[in-house]
């Protein structure tokens, strides 16, 4: 497979990047994003047999079972981020080996419905949460390990908004290709 086709099949929708401003309608657009998430991927799955669970979305990718767990933990993950950016001043976050958790034994064997049902009570909370900030809380920050790359959390709601719409575009892609 050619590199630009396989890039393609990475990142369906282009890699994340950061407005120049992010407005109110960003914001909103994102959260919204967020708080339909769960439902869109649980739809999206639903009657799915193990051997489709256990396709690869792209050579070389997860399979469908362990996307469905990664976007779960990553999410959590998330949630934690923004409960810290908004209780410690510009905290270096805690960063995870995702590759290594989606070679572990849950990702690889575990019902989905265990990690769609986690994945609705993280956005509950995380939305709620999003929904109250205040413009001031918006522009708190906290720092990744990789890089020491300092983010506000206006920037993370974009960027788990788009990390939602990347991982349901690789679903979606490979239910268009198999004709499920």
């Amino acid at each position: 497979m050619e590199n630009e086709q396989l890039e393609k099949l990475r990142y369906p929708i282009g890699k994340y990047q950061v407005p120049e401003t992010i407005t109110e309608e960003h914001l909103q657009t994102w959260i919204t994003v967020l708080e339909e998430l769960p439902k869109r991927l649980e739809n999206a799955v639903s009657g799915f047999s193990e051997e489709q669970l256990d396709t690869p979305y792209r050579p070389g990718g997860w399979t469908v079972r362990q996307l469905v767990h990664h976007v779960s933990d990553s999410h959590h993950n998330s949630y934690v981020r923004f409960k810290w950016g908004l209780t410690e001043d510009n905290p270096m976050i805690k960063a995870y080996f995702e590759k290594e958790w989606s070679e572990l034994f849950d990702s690889k064997t575990a019902p989905i419905q265990m990690s769609l049902d986690h994945l609705k009570a993280v956005h509950f909370k995380l939305v709620y949460l999003l929904k109250g900030l205040t413009k001031e809380q918006l522009k708190r920050t906290f720092r990744h390990p990789e890089g020491n790359v300092e983010s506000t959390l206006a920037e993370n709601i974009g960027r788990y908004a788009w990390h939602s719409n990347h991982h349901f575009a690789h679903l979606q892609n490979l239910i268009e290709r198999e004709g499920w």
